[in-house]
């Protein structure tokens, strides 16, 4: 069976080991999307894993949920992440932007036009978020038109667009976390009564019509897509056809011939096992709080072909390095994880 540490094919790349970087949110960007100071930084550091996701990056500024999270849809963005993708390569490493549309998951405060965010349907998460202003319930979103969300299917493409010009070696599209693709597969997020609502078929649309602008735009091998099957994050409820949706999408996304599919596991096994067997592409599974006994186990026993590691990452840049040497690991200090300066991004220490 294949080893973690084994090189492995991803589209047209050649990846030194199955270690991935999981995208994670550190609101470091500048105020117009642009990445921060410190990001290529942060990224080259961590460029010995075998690829890297970056964090949540906005396709269009209705994509934007969190405070101070980076953009790809502007000149000054491609320009701030060619700063990136050049460090990292520079570094023999691999990175894939990811494109992230909050959705109903934004605050106007937020966001640069400070409008009403928008989504499948006019309800609300019924949570907060950490505004300039402090924590702020969120508002009801509007409900996109059926032309806006063909729209936001484009804005999608140009955003991959985007990221390639930056030098991307391809894109992931946030499909999971209760952000806008998973809204619309949750019939208590999506009550839609036209194409883009109602059955599996129809709250699927959306997702897969964005993988086939995105995989035309810059090519099928260098676009991927990431889900939290079954996920009950900030009010989203899939239904209990759920296992039947994410069947369906694996099939249809096997038709397409995209790059990865990123599954954060919510703990069923079944529908795991069912998404290897569909899915005949590269499968990358991330199961949150994994211990460090555990690393590789799912590479070893072929459910996944790659395995992703998010905060152990983040603490230590020389993560591979430490286990190798099998050395302590730095632990993530919390306090630092979102919004600051070098520390707790730069700053934590290699052996």
């Amino acid at each position: 069976m294949p080893d973690i540490w084994q090189p492995v094919t991803l589209g047209k790349m050649t990846l030194p080991n199955r270690f991935v970087m999981a995208p994670m949110t550190r609101s470091r960007a500048q105020y117009d999307g642009t990445p921060g100071p410190l990001a290529a930084e942060y990224y080259a550091q961590r460029a010995s894993v075998g690829l890297i996701v970056a964090e949540g990056t906005q396709p269009s500024a209705d994509g934007q949920g969190y405070m101070m999270t980076p953009g790809i849809y502007t000149q000054a963005h491609i320009d701030g992440w060619q700063k990136v993708t050049s460090a990292v390569h520079a570094a023999n490493g691999h990175i894939y932007i990811q494109l992230m549309h909050a959705g109903r998951m934004s605050h106007p405060d937020n966001t640069p036009h400070h409008r009403q965010a928008v989504a499948p349907s006019a309800i609300a998460p019924g949570t907060g978020m950490f505004t300039a202003k402090g924590m702020q319930d969120i508002p009801p979103p509007r409900a996109l038109s059926t032309a806006e969300v063909r729209q936001t299917v484009q804005d999608f493409r140009h955003a991959a667009k985007s990221a390639a010009e930056a030098g991307a070696d391809g894109v992931e599209i946030h499909g999971a976390n209760a952000y806008l693709i998973q809204q619309f597969f949750a019939p208590g997020a999506n009550t839609r009564t036209d194409e883009y609502g109602g059955s599996i078929e129809n709250r699927a649309r959306f997702a897969l019509e964005v993988a086939q602008a995105i995989a035309e735009e810059i090519g099928a091998e260098r676009t991927a897509i990431r889900f939290s099957p079954g996920t009950t994050l900030w009010g989203i409820d899939e239904g209990a056809d759920y296992p039947e949706l994410y069947r369906y999408l694996m099939t249809e996304l096997n038709k397409l011939g995209l790059s990865y599919v990123h599954i954060m596991h919510q703990g069923n096994d079944a529908l795991l096992a069912d998404i290897r067997r569909i899915w005949s592409g590269k499968l990358i599974i991330n199961r949150p709080g994994r211990p460090r006994e555990e690393i590789g186990h799912d590479v070893a026993s072929g459910l996944a072909d790659l395995e992703v590691y998010g905060q152990m990452i983040l603490a230590n840049p020389d993560f591979l390095a430490r286990l190798k040497a099998d050395a302590p690991l730095n632990d993530a200090d919390r306090m630092t994880f979102f919004g600051g300066d070098e520390k707790g991004y730069t700053d934590y220490p290699t052996l």
